[in-house]
């Protein structure tokens, strides 16, 4: 199975819980899906398998490896969007509350990512797989 990965050295300033070093680091991976791949093994520290709430050091070395498996395949549905503006360039959409903004492992369809993809085929190419042109989220019982 190939895998695309990142490599990081922790720097003084920037220790903390491994999980949230990644983040920091990695902001279009979601938090959730770093504890996953933290569980399955997916993320090493100087060479290491470590827990989530593992306390990085200083001159820790983290290796992030991502499965294309664990890809989401997003796939686009035409649901009704309330959009507010759209040009050439921006796309501004009132998400209504209780939906998703992007899908997760327990729930792939009826979310905005979803429907964006279905009026903006394009989107799948602007900020990669797992952010697919969201610049803003919203928790899903936040509407806006």
């Amino acid at each position: 199975m190939n895998n695309s990965g990142y490599w990081f050295l922790v720097k003084e300033k920037e220790i903390a819980r491994i999980d949230l070093f990644l983040k920091k680091q990695l902001p279009h991976l979601s938090r959730s899906f770093i504890q996953e791949l933290i569980q399955k093994n997916n993320i090493l520290v100087n060479e290491q398998t470590k827990e989530q709430d593992y306390l990085l050091r200083k001159g820790d070395r983290v290796k992030v490896s991502i499965p294309f498996s664990s890809r989401p395949d997003i796939s686009a549905e035409p649901i009704v969007l309330d959009i507010l503006w759209e040009d050439s360039c921006l796309l501004v959409v009132n998400k209504p509350a209780g939906m998703l903004t992007h899908p997760v492992t327990f729930k792939q369809k009826g979310t905005l990512v979803n429907a964006l993809l279905h009026h903006c085929p394009h989107l799948s190419r602007v900020g990669g797989i797992l952010r697919q042109g969201i610049v803003h989220r919203l928790d899903k019982d936040t509407s806006g």
